[in-house]
Parts: C-alpha cells; structure tokens; sequence
C-alpha cells in the first residue's frame, strides 16, 4: 500500500476533495464542537440545578409551618439545604464563570509545499 500522506487532494467514495476543503471542515467541525463543551459543561448543568433546586427548597423552608419545624426537632432543614443549595449552584456558576474551559490547541497550520 503506498503512502497518500503527500498527496494534496483526497479521494472519499467517488468524491475529490481539495486540501483546502478539507481543512475549512475541520476548521468548522472544531468550531462547533468548542461551541458544545461551553454548552454541555457539567458546571453549568450542575450549577442550573442546584440553584433551581435551591430556590425550591428555599421557598419551601421560608413557607414551612411551626409543625414542620418541630418535626425535624426545631430546625427549619428546608431553609438551610435551601441555602446550602443555593450557595453551592452559585459556586458552580462562578467557577464556570472564572475558569471558563479551554479551548483545544489549534493543529499546526502545515506550510504548502511546491
């Protein structure tokens, strides 16, 4: 089998690409890809729910009666998860904010050879 690494066009089912296409979809695919980790970073996932969830809670907590409270021995656990949550979400979402993902290295651009 002969190498095809020096070769500028590439050949797929019947298809001729250029060099240049093929790097302009690279280009476009790291692009897209980049866009999706900032989307689907777990800190903000976690982060969201947390404060959602911590809203929630919260509400829940400020809300609770006097028999609620004397249940759970004269602490009002709603309120505090509640904060606690809240103070956690809010970490997440800072620290996502702070140190935002990095994006990947750039290949090195390959000189064109005559």
């Amino acid at each position: 089998m002969s190498d095809n690494s020096e070769h500028s066009d590439r050949r797929h089912e019947g298809f001729h690409y250029s060099e240049q296409d093929v790097q302009r979809e690279v280009t476009e695919l790291e692009g897209k890809s980049a866009t999706a980790a900032r989307i689907f970073d777990l800190r903000r996932i976690i982060g969201g729910l947390f404060v959602v969830y911590g809203v929630i809670v919260t509400i829940t907590g400020i809300t609770d009666s006097q028999a609620a409270i004397d249940k759970a021995q004269g602490v009002n656990i709603n309120l505090w998860t509640g904060i606690g949550m809240l103070l956690l979400g809010i970490f997440f979402l800072a620290w996502l904010k702070l140190r935002p993902a990095a994006p990947r290295p750039a290949p090195p651009e390959s000189s064109p050879q005559d």
